[in-house]
């Protein structure tokens, strides 16, 4: 609940400011920067977080965290001055990172092993439900009244979530009282990166469909109806996790991977011609699922590969891997669609399906020959 509320409000902030900057200064770059700076400051401080994860007291880490995001929140009320107001966005951002990264070491590690896929599965629907929300009740506020209400609302949220972290159970990582290895050791697994790859590519066509949404609908003339894809999205998420965590238990990745990428591909090529409230639903089914499915996958996947003591340093890069995807795929993206148009943009933005599908089979192909390998020896020593 802690992690819904807390993505449902620094999403909101990030649907809503790109709007807000962009008509207050008539620079839609402005708009994209106000994004870009959040999620930058996001993924330098993971890895800050994460080398010193066996030093912080996490409860109280989330908590004093959460009452500086409270604080910016409510000091950039009614301000129009664009310096001023990146560097919010750049506290944001940072706390945005510390307290993501906290709170999905936490869940990782009260997970059974044996029930990782599905337990990550539920954690992850709380992240992407608040994010997926979020965007359409900012615009519904935004139209409806005003930015500054996006900002009240947001706060409340936070103050509210700053209530419940107090009844955290603080989780002792590991018995590390100092630092025994290097940095790199504590910010960076190279059994977690294939994934943290994979995940980056998936959340630059989400920052692609996160920003750019409402572009789409004026294109296209569905205006307000565009927030039904969000809702769409919502809803085959809630279904498509609690069954995809349980099918990752049982089967492993491998049998995820192809489909849930093959399903997102399809989404983002009907948005591509979307033209009709039929063809924007049949987009956020199929892109819901491929998004619902790889996502918390990826992730799962990539925290166990690793021991147990560098769940932090696995979910620290699957997160930054998401925030770089997102910060990089709504300002370029964004470049694309003011060249072609918002339908070709997002028939763009599915290459970086393509790149998932063809890095995966490449892998697999390398692993098999790897197994193969390994296999010849055995016999060869027998």
């Amino acid at each position: 609940m802690i992690t819904f509320l807390f993505f449902l409000s620094l999403h909101m902030l990030n649907a809503g400011f790109p709007i807000f900057v962009s008509q207050i200064s008539g620079q839609p770059a402005l708009g994209g920067i106000m994004t870009t700076a959040f999620m930058m400051a996001a993924i330098f401080s993971r890895p800050f977080v994460s080398a010193f994860l066996y030093q912080l007291n996490i409860k109280k880490t989330i908590s004093i965290t959460l009452l500086f995001v409270a604080i910016s929140m409510l000091i950039s009320y009614g301000s129009t001055s664009i310096p001023f107001l990146i560097i919010i966005r750049v506290i944001e951002g940072a706390a945005f990172g510390i307290i993501t990264t906290l709170l999905a070491t936490l869940a990782t590690s009260i997970i059974p092993t044996e029930r990782t896929g599905e337990g990550i599965g539920f954690f992850g629907m709380a992240t992407s439900l608040g994010a997926s929300l979020s965007p359409a009740l900012a615009l519904y506020i935004y139209n409806s009244f005003s930015f500054q209400n996006i900002l009240l609302l947001a706060l409340v949220i936070i103050l509210s979530v700053f209530c419940f972290s107090l009844f955290i159970k603080n989780i002792f990582i590991g018995k590390e009282t100092k630092m025994d290895h290097s940095i790199i050791h504590y910010i960076f697994d190279k059994k977690a990166l294939f994934p943290s790859v994979l995940v980056f590519f998936l959340c630059i066509t989400f920052g692609a469909v996160f920003s750019f949404m409402g572009g789409l609908g004026e294109e296209v003339g569905l205006g307000a109806k565009i927030s039904l894809f969000f809702f769409i999205f919502m809803f085959v998420m809630l279904l498509i996790r609690p069954i995809s965590g349980k099918v990752f238990d049982r089967f492993g990745y491998k049998v995820l991977i192809y489909p849930s990428s093959i399903s997102g591909l399809i989404g983002l090529l009907l948005l591509a011609v979307a033209n009709h409230l039929f063809v924007l639903i049949a987009a956020a089914f199929f892109y819901g699922i491929g998004y619902g499915i790889l996502q918390p996958t990826l992730q799962s996947w990539a925290v166990s590969l690793v021991a147990r003591e560098k769940k932090g340093t696995a979910n620290a890069m699957i997160f930054t891997g998401m925030d770089l995807g997102m910060a990089l795929g709504s300002p370029i993206f964004g470049m694309v669609a003011g060249i072609f148009g918002y339908r070709e943009m997002f028939g763009y933005s599915s290459i970086c399906i393509l790149f998932i599908l063809v890095f995966y089979m490449f892998s697999s192909k390398n692993q098999k020959l790897e197994e193969i390998k390994e296999k010849a020896v055995l016999i060869q020593k027998n």
